[in-house]
């Protein structure tokens, strides 16, 4: 998995991110925990560490 660092701190982390927005709210009703918990470790096992879970509180 090639990697990226972020700003000035030397933070490196996987090019390839996984969002999970999705896994919780904004497209429809929150998955199921075990399905999304299955989705998180098959992208570790990938070698994704670089996992997009801001909060985003008014996407209107």
């Amino acid at each position: 998995m090639q990697t990226r660092k972020l700003g000035t701190s030397n933070l490196e982390v996987s090019a390839i991110g996984l969002g999970c927005m999705g896994m919780s709210f904004g497209y429809g009703p929150p998955k199921d925990t075990q399905e999304m918990t299955s989705v998180i470790r098959a992208a570790v096992d990938r070698g994704v560490t670089f996992f997009d879970t801001a909060e985003a509180s008014s996407l209107r």
